[in-house]
């Protein structure tokens, strides 16, 4: 029997990783019966190319169409919104990542799923990944031992090239601490998951830096001669500005010719006033179970990857994986474990094709398909999402407010 999908949210990852999955692939035990977004423009793009209709109202959606699951996929923010409105209804719920932003709408959330008796998911691809999963399989089999602390390194580029992922998340409304939670939410949960999946323990504790260096108005006057504009189409500097990028295709025709309805710019300038994230970030993580991690965030990198060690009563396992860079193995990415005998074993795992190193089409079949075997426990509920949440949340509070935060007294408060 078919189950009936509604989208919250017209978005490119709504569209690339589940709409277009779910028709092409999914057609069999997948219904699309709508999509609804505040901005008309963006729904009826995504509506025409899957063929399901749009909505202007999220509520006369759910009345009309009486999904069984409601996809949320709209900006960060207000993902709880959906989320809870979902619930209400008496609809189950997959939400994209981040769950949610901050402490009151992750607590939220937690309230209104245990109340409903419906089920919320998490989209956490990155459990999915061949190349995270070896990493878990190898820590659960006892090769480690004990682990006692976690040295954890993401990199985000800035290239020259204009897809630099680092800096792409600074056109865009990620850029603003109210609608993303920043890159400690919108983007470090991945990493917090993979982290508290791999050890099976409770982040406790919180203690943070960050700062804004290379991008934001401060940024301009540092390192661009003071250069600024609206956006790039209209920016004077246009043919000055390292970082200029053209919104063309797909990108123009769904956002630039939809901007008349809500205002967005997906080209926005990355010297913008209003930028109030941070580029350059560190965290420390105590964990219920012993484990002490600490953590870097930085997008203004000259290559795209990340490294982790794992140090253990066993030994050290390390694991590094560059997506871009002069690093990159085309075949395969390796995992190094060292024992206390000076002995060295390394583990080759093959690359994989697809989105987030594999893990999207695997996380697509777990979601999508009935009685998926899950005997490493990928799928990830509420309470995976709140763990990876309220690290970055805490970790925000630690900054602004310079201290340590316990995690779980914040989100009762």
């Amino acid at each position: 029997m078919k189950k009936k999908y509604v989208f919250a949210g017209a978005s490119q990852r709504m569209l690339g990783m589940f709409a277009t999955p779910l028709k092409n692939d999914f057609a069999e035990v997948a219904e699309l019966c709508g999509v609804y977004d505040i901005n008309p423009g963006r729904a009826k793009f995504v509506a025409d190319r899957i063929g399901m209709p749009a909505f202007d109202d999220f509520d006369k959606m759910i009345a009309e169409t009486n999904p069984d699951i409601v996809l949320v996929t709209t900006v960060d923010a207000y993902h709880s919104d959906y989320v809870i409105r979902a619930l209400e209804a008496g609809c189950d719920v997959i939400t994209e990542k981040p769950m949610t932003i901050d402490a009151k709408r992750c607590k939220a959330i937690l309230d209104a799923e245990k109340k409903s008796g419906h089920k919320v998911t998490v989209t956490f691809n990155y459990r999915y990944a061949p190349f995270v999963t070896k990493v878990k399989q190898l820590i659960d089999e006892g090769l480690v031992g004990d682990i006692f602390s976690i040295h954890f390194e993401w990199l985000l580029d800035r290239n020259m090239d204009v897809q630099a992922h680092g800096t792409s998340y600074f056109r865009r409304w990620n850029a603003r601490m109210a609608k993303s939670g920043g890159l400690l939410v919108h983007k470090s949960t991945h990493h917090f998951d993979m982290i508290n999946w791999w050890i099976g323990q409770k982040p406790m504790k919180v203690s943070a830096f960050g700062k804004l260096n290379l991008y934001g108005p401060e940024g301009s006057k540092r390192y661009a001669d003071g250069m600024r504009g609206t956006n790039c189409r209209n920016c004077k500097f246009a043919d000055q500005c390292q970082f200029y990028y053209e919104l063309k295709g797909f990108e123009k025709e769904f956002y630039a010719d939809n901007e008349k309805y809500d205002g967005y710019l997906k080209d926005n300038c990355i010297y913008a006033d209003d930028i109030d994230i941070y580029d350059t970030m560190c965290v420390n993580v105590a964990y219920d179970g012993g484990t002490i991690m600490s953590y870097s965030l930085n997008a203004t990198c000259a290559y795209e990857g990340w490294r982790v060690a794992i140090n253990g009563s066993k030994g050290r396992l390390e694991a590094y994986l560059p997506e871009t860079g002069p690093d990159v193995n085309p075949a395969f990415d390796t995992i190094r474990f060292f024992d206390l005998n000076n002995n060295v074993t390394e583990y080759r795992v093959t690359k994989a094709k697809g989105g987030h190193g594999g893990g999207d089409e695997r996380l697509r079949k777990m979601l999508f398909l009935e009685n998926v075997p899950d005997p490493m426990g990928h799928s990830a509920g509420t309470q995976a999402g709140a763990e990876s949440i309220m690290i970055g949340a805490s970790a925000n509070v630690s900054i602004k407010e310079g201290r340590i935060v316990d995690i779980w007294e914040l989100l009762e408060k």
